[in-house]
């Protein structure tokens, strides 16, 4: 049996702050933009924003899931963090530079950049 994960959503109560706070951050438009459900396209992966109230579904928040971002480099990965609430510091990891901020809608999410030799 094969596996792929190809995308995953993170619930959202303002889906028009959302789109901004990933549009700014990713540096690229929304690929499709609707008020229930909206997607970005990230080299392949959907990441997806839900309103879960314009549904009227449930949702609690909770720090179980935490969806990772991976930068090419520790310059790129510094550039994001000024743009983000921080919630765990730039730490170095073994072979990586780990972060996690916050965003608009209260989500966390972790940054990663491999760690390069001559620094």
């Amino acid at each position: 049996m094969k596996w792929t994960i190809r995308s995953l959503y993170l619930c959202v109560k303002d889906m028009n702050r959302a789109i901004q706070f990933y549009e700014d951050l990713f540096e690229q438009p929304v690929m499709l933009r609707d008020r229930i459900y909206s997607i970005f396209d990230i080299n392949g992966f959907r990441l997806g924003l839900f309103a879960y109230e314009e549904v009227k579904e449930p949702h609690t928040y909770g720090t179980n899931c935490l969806p990772g971002i991976e930068v090419e480099n520790l310059d790129i990965l510094e550039k994001v963090l000024k743009k983000v609430q921080i919630v765990y510091p730039l730490t170095r990891i073994k072979d990586n530079w780990v972060a996690e901020f916050e965003d608009s809608e209260g989500n966390h999410l972790e940054i990663t950049a491999p760690v390069e030799q001559d620094r």
